[in-house]
């Protein structure tokens, strides 16, 4: 059997994959199984930060295996607690919780919100309200917070105490926080899943401000939109608030798997010995490399995401065969007059991988991607869509 055989006769048929097999590749160009090159835009779902097979990163993680690829959670290691002090100076967050997804990293938060809760408001303040077109996770609960009724209906009963309102409506969220005891409000500042949509920056200040009034926690999801993703180190920052918990997974890791949960000062000491955990959480070699990537992460970097940002949206908004071009940084909706399954097809037959959200094609180009092999593909896009 070749490869594809193999997969479709052992790996459970959860994925409906593209036909070829990404063998090789460095920085945004990949390589299939024939040779073929492609650009690629879509990185993994916003994971390989810096592309593949980036030097600095696969120095750092090869020097971490040389000492230890793996030490439980009952002895200190240094990567671990090095990984935490930078993400807490750099966001001005207290305290970080470590595990291996943004599923994981979600169920933390989800946890803190409602132990918080339960010692400052009662037992009954359980609820936590998400967004609709949102999307958290793919565990029981996790699912439950996602605002998307198509992941619901396979796998009922849902965790309960989650309600959904519809994104940059406040009072639609105000009603809500008026009739239930809210522990928490939990937002992706731009809806990947849901279609690559940013929230509106009144929405977002409303939510701090409600939040504040009600003692409800404000958890940012930036599972696929941080990490440098939207131009800022977290999606949140542009819009000048602070949320109580962050979350962050895909990119931080750089292509190992990494979730992030960062605790603010209300809810930093939210967690006593026993209270959580995970076996593989902190694991040295993926904190080795999400170290690599986090300091790389600096102003000359994030402006250069903001340039080919602006290359994007320049490029793609008001072209043939495009209605509309959402997003924000180097996170980008495409939505296109033909399907976008059949853009994705011509895409990929010319040499550019990209994904889909919704009904649109999504673009999620490594941070650096060189400018030339970007207006490259850019041509290629404009040239499926048209």
């Amino acid at each position: 059997m070749n490869i594809f055989e193999t997969d479709k006769t052992y790996v459970a048929s959860t994925y409906a994959r593209f036909p070829i097999q990404i063998v090789s590749g460095k920085g945004a160009l990949v390589y299939d199984e024939a040779g073929k090159e492609y650009i690629d835009l879509g990185t993994g779902i916003a994971v390989n930060t810096f592309g593949v097979s980036d030097n600095e990163w696969v120095a750092a993680v090869t020097e971490q295996l040389h000492k230890i690829q793996h030490t439980s959670n009952l002895y200190y290691a240094e990567p671990c607690a090095k990984l935490a002090e930078q993400l807490c100076l750099r966001t001005g967050l207290k305290k970080v919780f470590f595990s291996n997804s943004g599923a994981e990293a979600n169920e933390c938060a989800i946890k803190a919100a409602r132990k918080y809760a339960a010692e400052h408001k009662g037992e009954g303040a359980h609820t936590i309200l998400t967004l609709c077109n949102s999307f958290h996770g793919r565990t029981i609960t996790t699912l439950s917070a996602t605002g998307q009724d198509v992941f619901h209906r396979l796998f009922q009963p849902m965790t309960p105490g989650f309600v959904h309102a519809p994104a940059n409506d406040l009072d639609a969220v105000r009603k809500i926080a008026d009739e239930t005891e809210l522990a928490a409000i939990m937002f992706e500042i731009v809806q990947g899943e849901g279609g690559v949509n940013p929230l509106t920056r009144e929405f977002v200040s409303g939510l701090a401000e409600l939040a504040k009034e009600k003692d409800i926690l404000l958890i940012a999801d930036e599972v696929q939109c941080g990490n440098g993703r939207t131009g800022m180190l977290y999606g949140y920052m542009n819009y000048g608030i602070v949320p109580d918990v962050v979350t962050t997974a895909k990119g931080i890791g750089g292509g190992l798997p990494i979730g992030v949960t960062m605790l603010g000062e209300r809810v930093e000491n939210i967690f006593a010995p026993g209270d959580n955990g995970s076996t593989f959480g902190g694991n040295p070699v993926a904190c080795a490399g999400a170290l690599n990537i986090l300091s790389r992460l600096d102003d000359a970097l994030l402006s250069g995401v903001k340039e080919r940002s602006e290359m994007i949206f320049s490029a793609l908004n008001g072209a043939p065969g495009i209605l509309s071009v959402t997003g924000m940084g180097l996170m980008i909706g495409v939505e296109t007059e033909k399907p976008a399954a059949d853009v994705i097809t011509a895409c990929r037959d010319a040499g550019v991988l990209v994904l889909k959200a919704k009904n649109k094609i999504r673009l999620l180009p490594p941070l650096n991607i060189p400018k030339d092999q970007l207006a490259r593909a850019l041509e290629i896009i404009r040239a499926a869509c048209a």
